[in-house]
């Protein structure tokens, strides 16, 4: 018995000294040679998800889609074989008479503000309103390559574009003009909320969606980068886009 005792001492003494040997291996390296070799064994950080933060947050619940497990799924590579925006246009069935329409948001959809961002710490800084806005007057936003595919893949079938965005009326002239640069142009309208509206993005977008279903259109796709593009009117597809600053990764959903 005391034969076994002292062997399990020993063992556990053997294990704390190769443990620790092993700590500092990792944490001292004494050579740039081991630093090479311990980055390149080192397995790719996993950041821990925020359920439902930063993602979407009470929309992101009204909307019965938890974006999180939405991200690890495609992460994981879970989610595979979806259909990509243009093969879905491919698919629809068109009455070609002039009452299809997909609804395009702005900001981070259409046009990126990446530029802004990038010196204003990445969304890590507080939203500045003002600043925003001198950059925005600016009109020198580039476009989304894939969702300038995407608008004229639908010009080419007669899909009509609509620009609904929640920038305010005043800021329409450098909008249009900064779309126009990009090479957007042959929408149907763009829509931006009237200085005097004091209700919630929802409200706004949602309410000019359903305008559009009263005049007799059809809305064959929504585009955007919040829950707040989307959310409201029931719809064939919409889609949630984009790396926003500040927020987690939000994948394409819907469609």
């Amino acid at each position: 018995m005391a034969t076994k005792m002292l062997l399990l001492l020993a063992a556990v003494a053997l294990l704390v000294a190769s443990s620790g040997a092993w700590e500092i291996n990792i944490h001292m390296p004494t050579s740039v040679a081991t630093v090479t070799a311990m980055e390149e064994a080192m397995a790719p950080i996993i950041h821990a998800l925020r359920p439902m933060l930063g993602s979407g947050g009470q929309l992101g619940s009204r909307a019965g889609v938890a974006c999180d497990s939405w991200r690890l799924g495609v992460e994981a590579h879970n989610v595979r074989d979806w259909k990509t925006a243009i093969s879905y246009v491919d698919s629809l069935k068109l009455a070609g008479n002039g009452k299809e329409v997909w609804v395009f948001d702005v900001d981070e959809t259409t046009l990126s503000n990446l530029p802004y961002y990038a010196t204003h710490g990445f969304g890590a800084t507080p939203y500045n309103w003002t600043s925003f806005q001198e950059y925005a007057r600016q009109a020198s936003a580039p476009a989304l390559p894939e969702t300038k595919r995407l608008f004229d893949k639908l010009l080419s079938v007669g899909i009509k574009p609509v620009i609904l965005t929640g920038r305010r009326e005043v800021q329409r002239t450098a909008t249009v003009t900064n779309l126009r640069r990009q090479g957007f142009s042959g929408w149907m309208t763009v829509l931006l909320k009237p200085a005097e509206f004091k209700g919630s993005g929802v409200t706004f977008k949602s309410g000019e969606r359903q305008k559009l279903l009263d005049a007799g259109y059809v809305i064959v796709g929504n585009i955007g980068d919040q829950w707040s593009d989307i959310l409201g009117v029931d719809e064939p597809a919409s889609i949630l886009i984009g790396l926003r600053p500040g927020t987690p990764l939000r994948a394409t959903i819907g469609v």
